[in-house]
């Protein structure tokens, strides 16, 4: 839904619906990380699980992705999550089927908090390292993630309440 210059992409609630929200966790390729995704009852999407560096593991993803929506005409994502002291990425795609992604950090805290970021500012990387591409180039969003691969085996917890393009 789009009001007032911005493009909600998903607004949590009770009666919101979690089955295009895909866990990937680095069991894909031999690791032992487990990541889980639900509504809880307050209504707030709930990515948590924990992060193990076994079999040269380490990462856990939350991903969403929807019909292509034309963004050109936003230049923020603005973010309202609530998460555990950790360092998280949000990741886009312009494509969906593209391998890499378009990546910035995040520095949660244990309170509520907006985050802001310039989608000019995200740069594309592929399995961990920037490629040598321009910045999101925001024409077309089709997925939007978030993952944990701090490089420390852990536990984790972050809460979203909404992602919006303003």
């Amino acid at each position: 839904m789009s009001t007032n210059n911005t493009l909600t992409i998903f607004d949590f609630n009770k009666d919101s619906d979690s089955c295009n929200w895909t866990i990937v966790d680095d069991r894909v390729m031999g690791g032992r990380s487990g990541g889980n995704f639900y509504i809880s009852e307050e209504g707030h999407g709930v990515f948590e699980g924990f992060v193990s560096l076994e079999n040269n593991g380490g990462f856990s993803s939350v991903r969403h992705g929807f019909e292509s929506k034309i963004v050109e005409d936003y230049s923020k994502i603005i973010i309202r999550l609530r998460g555990d002291g950790k360092r998280y990425q949000l990741r886009i795609k312009s494509n969906k089927n593209d391998r890499y992604a378009y990546i910035h950090y995040i520095s949660s805290t244990k309170e509520w908090q907006l985050i802001e970021i310039l989608l000019s500012e995200m740069y594309p990387t592929f399995r961990g390292r920037k490629l040598d591409l321009p910045n999101y180039p925001g024409r077309n969003l089709e997925e939007v993630a978030f993952l944990i691969g701090n490089k420390a085996a852990e536990n984790f917890k972050l809460e979203i309440d909404s992602i919006v393009l303003q």
